[in-house]
């Protein structure tokens, strides 16, 4: 899930080739089951599809940021991880307050379109497995690059499970239980990734102030 995904563009610059290739057709995956999901999830009433969805639009604007600062400036990466991290905060509560909204008002979630979008998703993220396969030996930010998208993959699988006990059970407990549960890691997520920026930005100021004071010293 994207609570593995508090990657920074500094070091994607020195990535070796062709993982810019690969970043690209995972943007364009993610992108594309965005679209898919949340139609799903509103079609099913499915509160962890529509999780799901979200984790996958994280994921998407994560890539592309970083794509957008390469290069730049410590203090902009910093700031473009603030936005990343308040975006994923603002996801993890519409989720949880969705979620909690359907506890009062919500119906049985259609289980085969959950199932069926479900593993759709999960060969999606598989997908992105293989094209970032070969880079997961690398530094610990392109290494973070490829857990994401496989975490992702087990993050599917939860859905799977939550569709099936939704069919045996005839219940919508296990839908909002799993939505729930992304929901926390949304918010866990962008805690991380503000406490990051948090302190980029002050090693930022921290440099600025030595290089102010080295003239003077000499």
């Amino acid at each position: 899930m994207s609570h593995h995904c508090a990657h920074n563009a500094p070091e994607l610059g020195t990535a070796p080739p062709g993982l810019r290739h690969a970043l690209i057709w995972v943007i364009a995956i993610n992108a594309t089951m965005f679209a898919v999901e949340m139609a799903a999830g509103s079609m099913a009433q499915s509160q962890a599809l529509k999780a799901d969805a979200l984790d996958f639009l994280g994921d998407s604007m994560t890539y592309a940021l970083s794509f957008a600062v390469l290069g730049m400036t410590l203090k902009t990466r910093a700031m473009a991880a603030m936005l990343k991290g308040g975006s994923l905060a603002a996801m993890g509560l519409f989720v949880l307050g969705l979620t909690l909204y359907r506890v009062f008002t919500g119906a049985e979630p259609e289980a085969p379109i959950m199932g069926g979008i479900g593993l759709l998703a999960l060969a999606a993220n598989l997908i992105s497995v293989v094209f970032l396969l070969r880079f997961r030996e690398g530094d610990s930010n392109i290494r973070s690059v490829w857990l994401c998208s496989r975490n992702d993959a087990i993050g599917n699988v939860a859905v799977l499970i939550a569709a099936g006990l939704v069919w045996t059970t005839g219940s919508y407990w296990p839908d909002l239980v799993v939505a729930a549960g992304m929901a926390g890691l949304f918010l866990h997520s962008a805690t991380l990734i503000l406490l990051r920026a948090r302190q980029e930005l002050a090693q930022g100021r921290a440099h600025r102030h030595v290089d102010q004071e080295a003239p003077q010293a000499s």
